[in-house]
């Protein structure tokens, strides 16, 4: 009972200071409906993933990713690729992330050896690695680390979309056998000899098609009261890189490629008839003060990078530059590709040896093996990886599908003709040396050799005794 009335009460009073509320003008709430579900707003509908038309057989997961399937997965990826080259990088693979839903999440490092060594042999590798230097890769391929592209990527779509020699290099020496370690991307080609092709021209040279010929021009432009060639090694604590480049191309023009392979691996010494006579054709032009700008005393103190800019000044001061396709980035500003520089292919020496062509490149390996990780390393395989790179400049594709079209310049597309109609293509031999030669006493040693500070007989010993046993 006296609950009751302590409710009624209480119900009474709730009734009471609402009639007072009311007459103070203050409104009563209103009943509170259900909240009905708030319906999202018209979405543009995104168009189904659609698989390209043209798609390459590079492997069925290219297939499926462009259809969605790996849509939300990601793939690391680790290289050298910093700064301007790394933003190059993202916008070459913005398309294919964009279409197939990929996240490629790419790593770039100045110290790419050393951190790459650390991550794979602690059991972290990247999914994809791109190596500069195959070298390196081999020494993980050897290790079994690294897995076979001929069981991710089609081989019949390989062959058709990579030269023999590009194959050939991409082979390597596993625990049991020979593997399909990676697959090239970006390239460079370093047989190029460049000239001012507007003096050139109004001079009446002709551009040389054999080693003679290319000797003959030399002679011609020293008899006309001009130094023909522009040559400076001077790199920093690299000092001596050019010069290496130099025996290696000379290398591939006198003796087999088998011999430079076995040059390579130290297998043939640096001591021996064959480099002996590489060497001498090089001396034979950098070490008659007529043929260098400077003379022989001014190579190794002149910058690599400065040692062309002289064949651009009015007249020009030297005319030949042997270099790599980034040279052009030395180049005095405002220059025209094809009408103030331009370059022909550095000639053969023994016919028998043909028309090879010393570079460079980045090779992508894969070592983890998920079907999203097929499907990226299939999609770089193909030009189309590459195609905003090319457009943008600064990238050759060794791609046989690859356009040429795509190169902005005349003279870029020239470099990717030549890179895909070598008869034989070798890696700079440097690069593949162990570290200790290629990039130690190979360099040192010539450097003080061009100098004069030892001789021939010294420098070759040095180097040789430098080999890691």
């Amino acid at each position: 009972m006296k609950t009751n009335r302590i409710l009624w009460l209480l119900t009474s009073l709730f009734v009471l200071a609402s009639l007072v509320l009311s007459a103070c003008g203050t409104p009563t709430p209103a009943v509170e409906q259900p909240q009905q579900p708030q319906q999202p707003a018209e979405q543009p509908q995104q168009p189904a993933p659609q698989v390209p038309a043209n798609l390459p057989p590079a492997g069925p997961e290219l297939t499926e990713a462009y259809a969605g399937k790996f849509k939300g997965t990601v793939v690391t990826m680790a290289g050298p690729f910093v700064d301007n080259d790394a933003v190059k990088f993202e916008q070459s693979v913005a398309a294919f992330e964009q279409a197939t839903g990929i996240d490629i999440q790419y790593s770039g490092s100045k110290e790419f050896e050393a951190s790459i060594r650390i991550a794979i042999e602690g059991g972290n590798a990247p999914d994809i690695v791109d190596f500069p230097q195959p070298g390196l890769l081999a020494n993980f391929v050897k290790e079994g680390r690294v897995i076979d592209l001929n069981t991710v990527i089609n081989p019949d779509w390989l062959k058709q979309n990579y030269s023999q020699a590009w194959l050939e290099m991409g082979t390597m020496q596993g625990p049991n056998g020979p593997i399909t370690a990676g697959i090239w991307a970006r390239a460079n080609g370093k047989s190029l000899v460049w000239y001012p092709k507007k003096a050139f021209d109004e001079a009446g040279y002709k551009i040389p098609e054999t080693w003679d010929e290319l000797m003959a021009l030399t002679e011609q432009i020293a008899a006309d009261g001009d130094t023909p060639w522009c040559v400076g090694i001077e790199s920093g604590a690299a000092t001596g890189w050019p010069m290496t480049d130099w025996i290696e191309e000379t290398m591939l023009r006198t003796t087999s490629l088998e011999n430079y392979d076995r040059w390579v691996r130290g297998e043939l010494k640096f001591d021996s008839p064959e480099v002996r006579k590489a060497i001498k054709y090089v001396t034979d032009i950098w070490f008659n003060d007529k043929y260098v700008y400077g003379g022989r005393s001014a190579i190794a103190t002149t910058s690599f990078g400065d040692a062309p800019k002289p064949m651009f000044e009015n007249p020009p001061k030297c005319w030949l530059h042997k270099q790599g396709n980034f040279i052009t980035t030395f180049f005095p500003e405002g220059l025209e590709a094809g009408v103030d520089y331009d370059f022909f292919y550095l000639p053969p020496i023994d016919p028998a040896y043909g028309k090879p062509v010393l570079g460079a490149g980045d090779i992508y390996a894969m070592f983890n093996d998920r079907p999203e990780v097929r499907a990226v390393i299939q999609f770089f395989s193909t030009g189309a990886s590459l195609e905003a790179w090319v457009k943008a400049g600064g990238a050759i594709a060794p791609h046989r599908d690859a356009s040429l079209d795509w190169y902005q310049d005349p003279v870029s597309r020239k470099v990717a003709e030549v890179l895909q109609n070598a008869t034989a293509f070798r890696f700079d031999g440097s690069d593949l040396m162990p570290g200790e030669v290629g990039a130690g006493s190979f360099w040192k040693s010539m450097t003080s050799y061009v100098s004069g500070a030892i001789d021939l007989d010294t420098a070759l010993k040095e180097i040789d005794a430098s080999w890691p046993r």
